[in-house]
């Protein structure tokens, strides 16, 4: 069951568009399987659900997300907790999310159905 404020996802680069090579490094090393959404971006379900996305820039980092029951409600929280919001609320295949950086510049993505 998917609580609110809890880690549901984690979102990595292919970079340079590698999605190829990445998806191929994780089966063969680990055994991971995939199920992807369109050429740029595939996902896996290994212990931890997340994803490779390709359409990203070469230097950017693991994405934390978290999940949220009622999104702006989570969003208003972020923002009154000293978050700054990095990308506003926007809908993609599955739900709609938004990003934001925390006192220390970490960037976390929250995401609802």
């Amino acid at each position: 069951m998917r609580e609110d404020g809890k880690l549901d996802y984690i979102e990595m680069q292919a970079a340079g568009g590698a999605i190829d090579s990445v998806k191929a490094f994780y089966s063969a090393a680990f055994g991971w399987t995939f199920t992807d959404y369109g050429p740029r971006y595939s996902a896996f379900s290994e212990g931890l659900d997340g994803g490779f996305d390709a359409s990203e820039t070469v230097d950017a980092k693991p994405l934390p997300v978290l999940f949220s029951t009622d999104l702006e409600r989570t969003l208003e929280q972020v923002l009154q907790a000293g978050g700054r919001v990095v990308k506003p609320i926007f809908e993609f295949p599955g739900g709609r999310r938004f990003h934001f950086a925390d006192p220390a510049g970490n960037e976390l993505a929250v995401w609802a159905e």
